[in-house]
Protein backbone atom coordinates (compact mmCIF):
# COMPACT_ATOMS: atom_id res chain seq x y z
CA UNK A 1 0.00 0.00 0.00
CA UNK A 2 1.17 3.75 -0.95
CA UNK A 3 2.17 5.88 2.07
CA UNK A 4 0.84 9.36 2.10
CA UNK A 5 3.34 10.48 5.32
CA UNK A 6 5.83 12.49 3.10
CA UNK A 7 3.25 13.85 1.17
CA UNK A 8 2.45 17.59 1.08
CA UNK A 9 -1.41 18.97 1.55
CA UNK A 10 -0.76 20.02 -2.38
CA UNK A 11 -0.10 16.97 -3.21
CA UNK A 12 -2.41 14.77 -1.48
CA UNK A 13 -6.00 15.09 -3.49
CA UNK A 14 -6.22 11.54 -3.27
CA UNK A 15 -9.19 8.66 -3.17
CA UNK A 16 -8.56 6.71 -0.48
CA UNK A 17 -9.58 3.09 -0.67
CA UNK A 18 -11.95 1.28 1.41
CA UNK A 19 -10.91 -1.99 3.46
CA UNK A 20 -13.82 -3.98 4.10
CA UNK A 21 -12.22 -7.26 5.17
CA UNK A 22 -8.93 -8.46 7.36
CA UNK A 23 -8.25 -10.89 4.14
CA UNK A 24 -7.18 -7.39 2.55
CA UNK A 25 -4.48 -6.66 4.82
CA UNK A 26 -1.27 -8.48 3.81
CA UNK A 27 0.27 -7.18 6.88
CA UNK A 28 -1.59 -9.35 9.07
CA UNK A 29 -0.54 -13.04 8.82
CA UNK A 30 -2.79 -15.78 7.63
CA UNK A 31 -3.07 -17.04 11.44
CA UNK A 32 -4.14 -13.63 12.56
CA UNK A 33 -6.85 -12.98 9.62
CA UNK A 34 -8.18 -16.43 10.59
CA UNK A 35 -8.60 -15.65 14.49
CA UNK A 36 -10.14 -12.38 13.34
CA UNK A 37 -13.17 -13.67 11.97
CA UNK A 38 -14.81 -14.56 14.39
CA UNK A 39 -14.51 -10.86 15.35
CA UNK A 40 -15.69 -9.53 12.84
CA UNK A 41 -18.51 -11.77 12.15
CA UNK A 42 -19.75 -10.55 14.96
CA UNK A 43 -18.58 -6.50 15.05
CA UNK A 44 -18.14 -4.71 11.54
CA UNK A 45 -14.93 -3.86 10.15
CA UNK A 46 -14.03 -0.91 8.06
CA UNK A 47 -10.81 0.88 7.31
CA UNK A 48 -8.97 2.26 4.63
CA UNK A 49 -5.41 2.33 3.01
CA UNK A 50 -4.45 6.22 4.30
CA UNK A 51 -5.26 5.21 8.13
CA UNK A 52 -3.43 1.33 7.81
CA UNK A 53 -0.34 3.45 6.45
CA UNK A 54 -0.39 5.43 9.76
CA UNK A 55 -0.04 2.31 11.25
CA UNK A 56 3.97 1.04 12.92
CA UNK A 57 3.23 -2.73 11.95
CA UNK A 58 6.67 -3.58 13.80
CA UNK A 59 4.76 -3.04 17.02
CA UNK A 60 1.72 -5.39 18.18
CA UNK A 61 0.94 -2.69 20.61
CA UNK A 62 0.85 0.14 18.31
CA UNK A 63 -2.12 2.42 19.02
CA UNK A 64 -3.51 3.07 15.53
CA UNK A 65 -3.70 -0.45 14.95
CA UNK A 66 -5.08 -0.73 18.01
CA UNK A 67 -8.08 1.63 17.04
CA UNK A 68 -9.01 -0.25 14.21
CA UNK A 69 -7.72 -3.61 13.84
CA UNK A 70 -9.75 -6.29 15.94
CA UNK A 71 -8.81 -7.93 19.15
CA UNK A 72 -10.24 -11.52 19.74
CA UNK A 73 -10.84 -10.23 23.07
CA UNK A 74 -13.88 -8.20 21.81
CA UNK A 75 -15.66 -11.67 22.27
CA UNK A 76 -15.79 -11.70 26.41
CA UNK A 77 -18.75 -10.81 27.78
CA UNK A 78 -19.00 -7.06 28.82
CA UNK A 79 -21.77 -4.38 28.93
CA UNK A 80 -24.86 -4.12 26.41
CA UNK A 81 -24.87 -2.85 22.64
CA UNK A 82 -27.19 0.20 23.66
CA UNK A 83 -24.68 1.24 27.02
CA UNK A 84 -26.67 4.42 27.66
CA UNK A 85 -29.90 3.43 27.04
CA UNK A 86 -29.80 6.07 23.66
CA UNK A 87 -33.64 4.20 22.60
CA UNK A 88 -35.28 5.37 25.42
CA UNK A 89 -35.09 9.12 24.48
CA UNK A 90 -35.45 8.19 20.64
CA UNK A 91 -38.70 10.56 19.97
CA UNK A 92 -38.14 9.64 16.07
CA UNK A 93 -36.81 7.19 14.02
CA UNK A 94 -33.12 8.96 14.39
CA UNK A 95 -33.85 11.73 16.51
CA UNK A 96 -32.81 11.76 20.09
CA UNK A 97 -34.01 14.23 22.77
CA UNK A 98 -32.43 13.91 25.67
CA UNK A 99 -31.06 17.19 26.57
CA UNK A 100 -33.45 20.53 26.38
CA UNK A 101 -31.70 22.17 24.04
CA UNK A 102 -29.92 19.73 22.21
CA UNK A 103 -31.70 17.23 19.21
CA UNK A 104 -29.50 14.82 17.77
CA UNK A 105 -29.91 13.09 14.43
CA UNK A 106 -28.19 10.03 13.24
CA UNK A 107 -28.49 10.98 9.58
CA UNK A 108 -26.44 7.80 8.84
CA UNK A 109 -24.76 4.89 9.93
CA UNK A 110 -21.49 4.13 8.24
CA UNK A 111 -18.15 5.97 8.51
CA UNK A 112 -14.47 5.77 7.31
CA UNK A 113 -13.14 3.43 9.23
CA UNK A 114 -15.51 1.64 12.19
CA UNK A 115 -12.90 2.46 15.80
CA UNK A 116 -12.70 -1.16 17.37
CA UNK A 117 -14.37 0.50 20.40
CA UNK A 118 -17.45 2.20 19.48
CA UNK A 119 -20.00 2.94 21.77
CA UNK A 120 -22.79 2.51 18.64
CA UNK A 121 -21.68 -0.33 16.82
CA UNK A 122 -25.17 -1.83 16.90
CA UNK A 123 -25.90 0.85 14.23
CA UNK A 124 -23.57 -1.40 12.04
CA UNK A 125 -24.79 -4.82 12.74
CA UNK A 126 -27.73 -6.44 11.22
CA UNK A 127 -31.01 -6.35 12.94
CA UNK A 128 -30.52 -2.77 13.97
CA UNK A 129 -31.96 0.29 12.00
CA UNK A 130 -31.80 3.38 13.82
CA UNK A 131 -30.78 6.04 11.76
CA UNK A 132 -32.48 7.87 8.81
CA UNK A 133 -32.33 8.75 5.11
CA UNK A 134 -35.48 10.95 5.81
CA UNK A 135 -34.83 13.35 8.20
CA UNK A 136 -37.92 15.47 7.84
CA UNK A 137 -39.64 13.69 10.74
CA UNK A 138 -37.14 14.96 12.84
CA UNK A 139 -36.59 18.92 11.23
CA UNK A 140 -40.81 18.50 11.81
CA UNK A 141 -39.78 17.88 15.40
CA UNK A 142 -37.28 20.71 16.00
CA UNK A 143 -39.60 23.12 14.48
CA UNK A 144 -41.97 22.44 17.20
CA UNK A 145 -39.88 22.31 19.86
CA UNK A 146 -38.21 26.13 20.08
CA UNK A 147 -36.42 25.57 23.10
CA UNK A 148 -33.97 23.88 20.83
CA UNK A 149 -30.89 26.01 20.02
CA UNK A 150 -28.59 23.68 18.81
CA UNK A 151 -28.74 20.50 16.41
CA UNK A 152 -25.93 17.79 16.57
CA UNK A 153 -25.47 15.56 13.52
CA UNK A 154 -24.48 12.02 14.53
CA UNK A 155 -24.34 8.77 13.11
CA UNK A 156 -22.44 6.91 11.96
CA UNK A 157 -20.25 10.18 10.25
CA UNK A 158 -22.39 12.75 8.63
CA UNK A 159 -19.08 13.69 6.34
CA UNK A 160 -19.71 10.31 4.78
CA UNK A 161 -23.08 12.07 3.02
CA UNK A 162 -22.45 13.78 -0.18
CA UNK A 163 -21.98 17.62 0.36
CA UNK A 164 -25.17 18.34 -1.54
CA UNK A 165 -27.06 16.04 0.86
CA UNK A 166 -25.51 17.43 3.90
CA UNK A 167 -26.21 20.79 2.42
CA UNK A 168 -29.86 19.93 1.96
CA UNK A 169 -29.63 19.08 5.94
CA UNK A 170 -28.13 22.22 7.31
CA UNK A 171 -30.02 24.91 4.87
CA UNK A 172 -33.10 23.49 6.18
CA UNK A 173 -31.49 23.64 9.67
CA UNK A 174 -31.11 27.08 9.04
CA UNK A 175 -34.20 28.19 8.25
CA UNK A 176 -35.35 27.23 11.79
CA UNK A 177 -34.80 30.31 13.48
CA UNK A 178 -34.50 28.96 17.14
CA UNK A 179 -31.69 26.80 15.88
CA UNK A 180 -28.43 28.62 16.57
CA UNK A 181 -26.06 25.88 16.55
CA UNK A 182 -25.68 23.25 14.02
CA UNK A 183 -22.55 20.49 15.53
CA UNK A 184 -21.09 17.81 13.17
CA UNK A 185 -19.86 14.96 15.12
CA UNK A 186 -17.05 13.53 12.50
CA UNK A 187 -13.72 11.11 12.51
CA UNK A 188 -13.67 12.27 8.75
CA UNK A 189 -10.57 14.39 9.30
CA UNK A 190 -8.91 11.78 10.80
CA UNK A 191 -9.81 8.79 9.15
CA UNK A 192 -9.47 10.68 5.57
CA UNK A 193 -8.66 14.52 5.18
CA UNK A 194 -9.12 14.07 1.71
CA UNK A 195 -12.90 14.31 1.85
CA UNK A 196 -12.11 17.33 3.21
CA UNK A 197 -8.93 18.48 0.97
CA UNK A 198 -10.42 17.12 -2.21
CA UNK A 199 -13.79 18.94 -1.75
CA UNK A 200 -13.85 22.69 -2.04
CA UNK A 201 -18.09 22.69 -2.64
CA UNK A 202 -17.68 21.07 0.98
CA UNK A 203 -15.64 24.25 2.18
CA UNK A 204 -17.74 26.43 0.22
CA UNK A 205 -21.19 24.91 2.13
CA UNK A 206 -19.26 25.82 5.61
CA UNK A 207 -18.72 29.18 4.50
CA UNK A 208 -22.00 29.78 3.58
CA UNK A 209 -23.84 28.63 6.69
CA UNK A 210 -21.53 28.86 9.02
CA UNK A 211 -22.14 32.65 10.27
CA UNK A 212 -21.02 34.92 13.22
CA UNK A 213 -24.16 34.32 15.30
CA UNK A 214 -25.16 31.22 13.83
CA UNK A 215 -22.05 28.90 13.96
CA UNK A 216 -21.17 25.44 12.53
CA UNK A 217 -19.25 23.32 15.11
CA UNK A 218 -17.44 20.62 13.63
CA UNK A 219 -17.03 18.05 16.55
CA UNK A 220 -13.26 15.98 16.16
CA UNK A 221 -12.95 12.84 16.69
CA UNK A 222 -8.85 12.91 17.03
CA UNK A 223 -7.29 9.79 19.87
CA UNK A 224 -3.95 10.21 19.40
CA UNK A 225 -1.11 12.35 18.11
CA UNK A 226 -0.09 10.73 15.17
CA UNK A 227 -3.22 11.19 13.78
CA UNK A 228 -2.43 14.70 13.08
CA UNK A 229 -0.83 14.32 9.38
CA UNK A 230 0.26 17.08 7.26
CA UNK A 231 -2.78 16.20 5.44
CA UNK A 232 -5.53 16.52 8.53
CA UNK A 233 -3.61 19.46 9.60
CA UNK A 234 -4.86 21.35 6.32
CA UNK A 235 -8.36 19.74 6.43
CA UNK A 236 -8.74 21.43 9.45
CA UNK A 237 -6.60 24.91 8.68
CA UNK A 238 -9.55 24.93 5.82
CA UNK A 239 -12.39 24.27 7.62
CA UNK A 240 -11.27 26.27 10.36
CA UNK A 241 -10.53 29.52 7.80
CA UNK A 242 -14.28 28.32 6.76
CA UNK A 243 -15.45 30.19 9.77
CA UNK A 244 -16.23 27.00 11.91
CA UNK A 245 -15.74 26.32 14.92
CA UNK A 246 -13.41 23.24 15.75
CA UNK A 247 -13.38 21.40 19.22
CA UNK A 248 -12.10 17.77 19.93
CA UNK A 249 -14.07 14.89 21.61
CA UNK A 250 -12.61 11.50 22.39
CA UNK A 251 -12.81 9.08 24.71
CA UNK A 252 -9.55 7.32 27.14
CA UNK A 253 -9.18 3.95 25.37
CA UNK A 254 -6.94 1.58 27.29
CA UNK A 255 -3.45 1.60 24.63
CA UNK A 256 -4.92 3.98 22.70
CA UNK A 257 -5.29 7.26 24.42
CA UNK A 258 -4.57 6.41 28.35
CA UNK A 259 -0.74 7.25 28.25
CA UNK A 260 -0.70 11.21 30.05
CA UNK A 261 2.26 11.67 27.41
CA UNK A 262 0.31 10.72 24.97
CA UNK A 263 -2.82 13.01 25.94
CA UNK A 264 -0.29 16.31 27.00
CA UNK A 265 0.95 16.05 22.97
CA UNK A 266 -2.56 15.54 21.38
CA UNK A 267 -4.02 18.87 23.70
CA UNK A 268 -1.22 20.79 22.64
CA UNK A 269 -0.99 20.29 19.46
CA UNK A 270 -4.60 20.74 19.33
CA UNK A 271 -4.22 23.60 21.08
CA UNK A 272 -1.88 25.28 18.75
CA UNK A 273 -4.02 24.29 15.25
CA UNK A 274 -6.92 26.42 17.09
CA UNK A 275 -9.06 23.07 18.12
CA UNK A 276 -10.12 23.10 21.57
CA UNK A 277 -9.95 19.66 23.86
CA UNK A 278 -14.01 19.69 24.67
CA UNK A 279 -14.47 16.38 26.44
CA UNK A 280 -12.46 13.13 27.48
CA UNK A 281 -15.52 10.81 28.01
CA UNK A 282 -15.33 7.37 29.93
CA UNK A 283 -15.78 4.64 27.42
CA UNK A 284 -19.27 3.50 27.74
CA UNK A 285 -19.74 -0.11 28.42
CA UNK A 286 -20.49 -1.50 25.68
CA UNK A 287 -20.76 -4.67 24.36
CA UNK A 288 -17.29 -5.99 22.40
CA UNK A 289 -15.33 -2.81 24.49
CA UNK A 290 -14.12 -4.53 27.55
CA UNK A 291 -10.48 -4.52 26.44
CA UNK A 292 -10.66 -0.77 25.71
CA UNK A 293 -11.90 0.33 29.41
CA UNK A 294 -9.91 1.84 32.11
CA UNK A 295 -11.64 2.21 35.30
CA UNK A 296 -12.82 5.52 36.53
CA UNK A 297 -10.12 6.33 39.11
CA UNK A 298 -7.53 5.26 37.20
CA UNK A 299 -8.40 7.29 34.22
CA UNK A 300 -9.11 10.26 36.63
CA UNK A 301 -5.15 10.46 37.78
CA UNK A 302 -4.27 9.58 34.01
CA UNK A 303 -6.28 12.46 32.75
CA UNK A 304 -5.34 14.60 35.73
CA UNK A 305 -1.09 14.02 35.14
CA UNK A 306 -1.29 14.74 31.61
CA UNK A 307 -2.69 18.23 32.93
CA UNK A 308 0.08 19.48 34.80
CA UNK A 309 2.23 19.64 31.12
CA UNK A 310 -0.47 21.53 29.22
CA UNK A 311 -1.14 25.05 28.94
CA UNK A 312 -4.53 26.58 30.43
CA UNK A 313 -5.65 26.21 26.50
CA UNK A 314 -4.50 22.88 26.61
CA UNK A 315 -6.47 21.74 29.01
CA UNK A 316 -9.97 22.57 28.95
CA UNK A 317 -11.55 19.63 28.90
CA UNK A 318 -13.91 18.29 31.45
CA UNK A 319 -13.56 14.22 31.84
CA UNK A 320 -17.34 13.10 31.74
CA UNK A 321 -19.24 9.47 30.98
CA UNK A 322 -22.33 10.20 28.48
CA UNK A 323 -24.72 7.85 31.10
CA UNK A 324 -28.38 7.21 30.55
CA UNK A 325 -29.12 9.75 33.17
CA UNK A 326 -26.90 12.39 31.62
CA UNK A 327 -23.04 13.93 30.81
CA UNK A 328 -21.71 13.57 34.03
CA UNK A 329 -18.40 14.98 34.66
CA UNK A 330 -15.72 13.62 37.23
CA UNK A 331 -14.65 16.04 39.02
CA UNK A 332 -12.37 15.23 41.54
CA UNK A 333 -10.66 11.32 43.03
CA UNK A 334 -9.46 11.26 46.87
CA UNK A 335 -8.47 8.06 48.93
CA UNK A 336 -12.40 7.70 49.76
CA UNK A 337 -14.65 9.30 47.28
CA UNK A 338 -15.21 10.12 43.88
CA UNK A 339 -16.51 13.21 43.69
CA UNK A 340 -18.65 14.12 39.92
CA UNK A 341 -21.45 16.48 38.92
CA UNK A 342 -24.06 16.43 36.14
CA UNK A 343 -22.80 18.76 33.46
CA UNK A 344 -25.90 18.10 31.49
CA UNK A 345 -28.90 15.96 32.78
CA UNK A 346 -31.86 14.22 31.69
CA UNK A 347 -34.15 15.40 33.77
CA UNK A 348 -34.30 18.79 35.13
CA UNK A 349 -33.58 17.59 38.99
CA UNK A 350 -30.45 16.39 38.15
CA UNK A 351 -29.45 19.50 36.69
CA UNK A 352 -25.44 20.44 38.15
CA UNK A 353 -26.91 18.22 40.74
CA UNK A 354 -23.40 16.59 43.03
CA UNK A 355 -22.46 13.12 43.25
CA UNK A 356 -19.95 11.99 45.68
CA UNK A 357 -19.74 7.92 45.62
CA UNK A 358 -17.13 5.73 47.68
CA UNK A 359 -14.23 5.64 45.52
CA UNK A 360 -13.73 1.88 43.89
CA UNK A 361 -11.23 1.51 41.67
CA UNK A 362 -12.32 -1.41 39.83
CA UNK A 363 -15.72 0.83 38.66
CA UNK A 364 -15.81 1.75 34.94
CA UNK A 365 -19.52 3.05 35.43
CA UNK A 366 -21.83 5.11 37.64
CA UNK A 367 -23.68 2.21 37.77
CA UNK A 368 -20.89 0.35 40.05
CA UNK A 369 -19.96 3.31 42.19
CA UNK A 370 -22.49 3.48 45.55
CA UNK A 371 -23.23 6.76 46.85
CA UNK A 372 -22.60 8.14 50.28
CA UNK A 373 -25.27 8.89 52.77
CA UNK A 374 -27.08 12.00 51.55
CA UNK A 375 -26.27 11.37 47.77
CA UNK A 376 -28.45 9.43 45.77
CA UNK A 377 -27.50 7.22 42.47
CA UNK A 378 -30.33 6.09 41.42
CA UNK A 379 -28.80 3.63 38.92
CA UNK A 380 -26.20 1.74 41.61
CA UNK A 381 -26.71 -1.93 40.93
CA UNK A 382 -23.34 -3.19 42.55
CA UNK A 383 -22.41 -5.61 38.99
CA UNK A 384 -19.04 -5.22 38.17
CA UNK A 385 -18.10 -6.97 34.76
CA UNK A 386 -16.39 -9.84 35.01
CA UNK A 387 -13.01 -10.56 32.93
CA UNK A 388 -12.15 -6.87 33.58
CA UNK A 389 -8.45 -7.35 34.31
CA UNK A 390 -7.84 -6.61 31.16
CA UNK A 391 -4.03 -4.87 29.76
Amino acid sequence: MKSYRNASPAESKRKVKQILSVDRIPQLSSEERIRLKEVTDKYAFRTNDYYINLINWDDPRDPIRRLVIPHEDELAAYGNLDASNENSVTVRKGVQHKYRSTVLLLVNEVCSSFCRYCFRKRLFMNGHDEATYDITPGLQYIRHHPEVNNVLLSGGDPLILRTPRLEKIISTLREIEHVRIIRIGSKVPAFNPFRILNDDSLIEMFRKYSLPNRRIYLMCHFDHPRELTPEAREAISRVIDAGVICVNQNPIIRGISDDPNVMTKLWNELSYMGVGQYYVFQGRPTAGNLPYELPIAEAYFRIEEAKKKCSGLGKRIKYVMSHESGKIEVIGVDARHIYMKYHQAKHQKDEQRLLVCRRDDQAYWLDQLRPISGYVNEYYDGVIPENRAFN
